[in-house]
């Protein structure tokens, strides 16, 4: 059951925390504080339904995978990495196993220099340890105390954040969105370029085109993607590597972990250490 540790609530229904949610969302836009933080859990597999802030968010969680869908994107995060949350943006978060998360919430003039675009970040040992820090602490609090040291030190660390390539846009075009579908609920299907121009009815330079066009990326390079961040979720829930690479459609375990390397810096034994 979901726990906000700054609600106190112990949740035994859905819609008992989906009004909290709201209650909570609430409070976050009305506040007048610069930087505040918060800490929820969740369970595995709970969905946070789509929502938006009036102010900056960043999403890190310590513990478990989160999935965030926008309008036309999907970001997986693993442990010890986030998501930046610009003011305004409609999301949903979608728990891949049990989630410890913790939030940072910028009011949106409280510093220039913050991204204008949702992405994954990496997370320092730095900025880790002040969030967990800084969600034991209520505002208001006094003008250079330790309190707000540590939110000013946030707010410095949060203008740094490092991109990571944990990305997979998502088409409009019907007809890309149809393969996108399909490579997602069978990533093992190998169906080639040729396959899906008979299917469609399209010619292959067409598909390119289109998925270019809807993605930013070849068809190559968003199946690629996508199946790279399937096998984080399986990672994550304990599933072996040499399971993982046959349920994506990889010739074999070696040749998985050298495509994720190549994506991601590590292998996948190593990715969530």
């Amino acid at each position: 059951m979901p726990v906000s540790r700054n609600s106190g609530a112990h949740c035994l229904k859905k819609g008992i925390m989906n009004k909290l949610l709201k209650e909570f969302l609430l409070e976050v836009d009305e506040a007048n504080w610069t930087v505040n933080s918060s800490a929820t859990d969740y369970p595995a597999d709970w969905i946070i339904t789509p929502h938006s802030h009036s102010k900056h968010q960043l999403l890190y969680a310590i513990e478990g995978v989160m999935v965030v869908h926008s309008a036309l994107s999907q970001w997986t995060v693993p442990p010890s990495r986030g998501i930046w949350m610009p003011s305004g943006h409609v999301h949903s978060v979608r728990c891949v196993g049990p989630i410890k998360m913790r939030s940072v919430y910028v009011r949106p003039d409280g510093m220039a220099q913050l991204p204008t675009e949702t992405r994954a970040v990496s997370i320092s040992a730095l900025l880790s340890e002040l969030i967990k820090a800084s969600v034991e602490i209520t505002a208001p609090y006094a003008v250079d105390s330790r309190e707000d040291r540590i939110m000013k030190l946030i707010l410095d660390e949060l203008a740094i954040l490092p991109v990571l390539p944990l990305h997979l846009p998502q088409p409009q075009d019907p007809r890309i969105q149809t393969i996108c579908t399909v490579l997602q609920r069978d990533p093992a299907d190998g169906s080639t370029l040729a396959d899906w121009s008979a299917r469609l009815g399209l010619d292959e330079k067409t598909i390119q085109r289109l998925f270019h066009k809807e993605t930013g990326m070849t068809f190559g390079q968003w199946r690629q993607q996508s199946r790279l961040l399937l096998a984080l979720e399986r990672i994550a829930v304990g599933e072996k590597i040499i399971d993982v690479a046959g349920a994506l459609g990889y010739d074999s375990p070696s040749a998985f972990t050298t495509m994720f390397k190549k994506q991601f810096g590590k292998t996948p034994s190593n990715f969530f250490k």
